[in-house]
């Protein structure tokens, strides 16, 4: 089977790092390109990372985008001229940035998640089921725990989750966000739906997300050991996207998880 030629953007980051490490042991791929937004002296794997353009994208059957959100923007404008599929791994998107997106989405196959992980996905599946479920007497709250370095919060895993819990509702998620808590002990439940973020160490990933009536209390949770299970999955998404059409798909679509 011919490998699909791919581009890692965002190469000198965390989850940059991990993408081009699994590669090397990756049958499905082949590594044309590595990009940064800031210019880049050293070879990494034999390649010289290169700044977002069309030279640096043109080899390139898919891109596999782990930066920030002015940054997969740019990327987008560029592969959506190319005609190249996205995998969007970048967290910390505003609305007008979703919307954009979207926009490029029309044009191209773009695959974005907050979280690459079967595990993480299915959790995502269960509190929308749950929220579906539980009445209005059910508040529900969400908490997460990264390492020190992740600058947005809350991260775009609890958000994820909390679209959960909106569509559980057949509400809009913005609708529903609530207050936003960074490295609190303890957080409040409320009428929306309230967030605690914990920045420390060198932790991967964990989530709760909570659910209230007073009387009870029903929690899910999830908690990621190591960072290669991220990478698994953005290389599982980038293959399943290569035969889609312009579209907007999330990991739910890939691992067929359906209400």
């Amino acid at each position: 089977m011919k490998k699909i030629n791919l581009t890692i953007s965002g190469c000198m980051g965390r989850m940059g790092q991990q993408l081009i490490k699994s590669s090397k042991s990756n049958k499905n791929f082949k590594l044309s390109s590595l990009t940064e937004n800031r210019i880049i002296k050293k070879k990494i794997n034999g390649i010289k990372p290169e700044l977002n353009s069309e030279n640096a994208f043109k080899k390139s059957d898919v891109i596999i985008d782990f930066t920030v959100p002015t940054c997969t923007i740019e990327i987008l404008k560029i592969a959506s001229k190319l005609k190249k599929k996205v995998v969007i791994g970048t967290t910390g998107f505003n609305q007008k940035q979703e919307n954009i997106i979207k926009k490029y989405s029309k044009k191209i196959p773009i695959l974005k998640a907050g979280n690459m992980s079967l595990g993480v996905n299915l959790l995502m599946f269960l509190t929308e089921i749950a929220s579906k479920s539980l009445n209005e007497d059910y508040l529900s709250k969400i908490f997460e725990v990264h390492h020190k370095h992740k600058k947005d919060y809350p991260s775009g895993t609890a958000l994820m989750l909390g679209k959960g819990i909106a569509d559980g509702k057949g509400k809009n998620l913005y609708s529903l966000i609530g207050k936003k808590f960074l490295n609190k002990k303890s957080f409040p439940y409320g009428k929306k739906i309230n967030f605690n973020s914990i920045r420390k160490g060198e932790i991967i990933g964990e989530h709760e997300v909570t659910f209230s009536s007073g009387k009870e209390v029903i929690t899910l949770n999830h908690e990621a050991f190591d960072r290669a299970l991220y990478s698994e999955g953005a290389f599982t998404a980038a293959k399943w996207l290569m035969n889609k059409k312009p579209g907007l798909y999330s990991m739910r679509d890939v691992l067929k998880l359906y209400g």
